[in-house]
């Protein structure tokens, strides 16, 4: 067999090279590292035993702990260690972590605190209530706030997380749907939206990219007949109606959101309130509801009590045996408002299908209780114009008719 020369690559004879000789080296002690099937198990209980004891470390049940994952036990972990880099131990502790079921569950939402580079470092118990997710499930989707959000709103957040990170203390707002379960899915048709509003803050001076958090509460933007009335009627108020849309009554939680006393507003109409631009939309639901279509809802401005606009999402519905109309109004962000439009622009059939040539054509739709007073006036008006119309001129070329009595009997045979 022929050795060759590991430098210049010469036939050799054995145990010689063309390298000067340095005396008797020792072997090499760094030889190929080959893994071998008992390595790799030791590898692998070695990990899982540090794994196990991560786990015995978090501060939930031992229920929890034993249905944790190793994904989800080390997405816990760094959340945790997050958390003791932007509040150390030896500092007060933060006021969310803190707060109680029983004060979390007052809330309209829940609680999210990120770090600069948008990294999620905190999210309260009841984020179940709203999204269907546990913190533990919700971790599994990834470590950082863009993870769960929607691809087509990260560009947004990233914009407005930057935005209040160049000025600290100034609050922003942004609305994205947010992962949900795959129940809340098929029950609702798809994800929630949540309108995020917070801010960043100096937890630690001197502040810094790493002692500065992101400080917001997540609320959902379309209340769902699952949630909970705890903390949700905060934002409401309701009216009633006759069928003309005049007030009768309202709840006198429209002084914090309107600016006026319940006596200003009995007596007056809904319109009186309604912004120029609202009009069509807020009368073709007007129509919608009156010819007893069910509820409807739209998002409107209405003025209020110091002459700004006030966005509110109101659903109305035909109450007291059809002769009144009951409206709740929820208040809006100007980001909710332009969410909620946004959205039901893009539901909006823009045609309608035309009907089979064979189909007969549908009888007119009655009018509704409310309009009959006005479809009379509306008749009235229309005779009174036909009668005031000057008549028809002859054509020249037409040949003056003599008086009926002028002809003759025709004579019959």
């Amino acid at each position: 067999m022929t050795i060759f020369c590991s430098h210049c690559h010469r036939p050799l004879q054995a145990e010689m090279s063309c390298l000067p000789r340095r005396g008797k080296q020792a072997p090499s002690g760094s030889k190929p590292f080959r893994s071998t099937k008992s390595a790799s198990k030791a590898r692998r209980d070695q990990i899982n035993a540090e794994l196990q004891a991560l786990r015995s470390l978090l501060p939930i049940s031992a229920r929890e702990k034993e249905r944790l994952s190793y994904l989800h036990t080390m997405a816990l972990v760094c959340l945790r260690l997050r958390g003791a880099q932007l509040f150390p131990p030896d500092s007060a502790p933060p006021a969310g972590p803190a707060l109680g079921a029983e004060l979390l569950s007052l809330l309209p939402g829940f609680l999210l605190v990120l770090s600069a580079n948008g990294k999620l470092v905190y999210i309260s118990e009841n984020v179940a209530q709203v999204l269907g997710l546990s913190v533990v499930e919700l971790l599994a989707q990834g470590d950082t706030v863009f993870d769960i959000l929607d691809g087509r709103a990260c560009e947004d957040a990233r914009k407005k997380l930057l935005l209040a990170q160049e000025e600290p203390g100034r609050e922003v707002t942004f609305v994205s749907e947010m992962r949900t379960s795959k129940a809340f899915r098929l029950q609702h048709g798809g994800n929630r939206a949540v309108a995020v509003h917070g801010r960043f803050t100096a937890l630690r001076w001197p502040a810094s990219s790493t002692t500065a958090a992101f400080l917001a509460l997540c609320t959902p933007v379309t209340q769902l007949p699952a949630d909970g009335d705890a903390g949700s009627q905060d934002d409401l108020f309701q009216s009633t109606h006759i069928l003309d849309m005049t007030f009768t009554d309202v709840t006198e939680s429209v002084t914090y959101h309107l600016g006026y006393r319940r006596e200003e507003l009995i007596g007056q109409s809904w319109y009186s309130l309604l912004h120029p631009e609202d009009a069509d939309l807020a009368a073709a639901q007007h129509r919608a509801v009156a010819l007893g279509a069910g509820a409807g809802t739209a998002v409107l401005r209405l003025l209020r009590g110091d002459q700004t606009w006030a966005w509110l999402h109101v659903s109305a519905r035909r109450d007291g045996g059809g002769h009144a109309i009951t409206c709740t109004s929820r208040c809006l962000r100007e980001e909710e408002a332009a969410y909620l439009r946004a959205r039901q622009h893009r539901h909006t059939p823009r045609t309608t299908a035309p009907p089979p040539p064979d189909a007969a054509p549908p009888p007119p739709p009655p009018p509704p209780v409310a309009g009959r007073e006005l479809s009379l006036l509306a008749a009235q008006l229309r005779a009174l114009a036909d009668s005031l119309s000057p008549p028809a001129a002859a054509p020249a070329w037409a040949w003056p008719l003599p008086e009926a009595e002028a002809f003759p009997p025709w004579p019959v045979s």
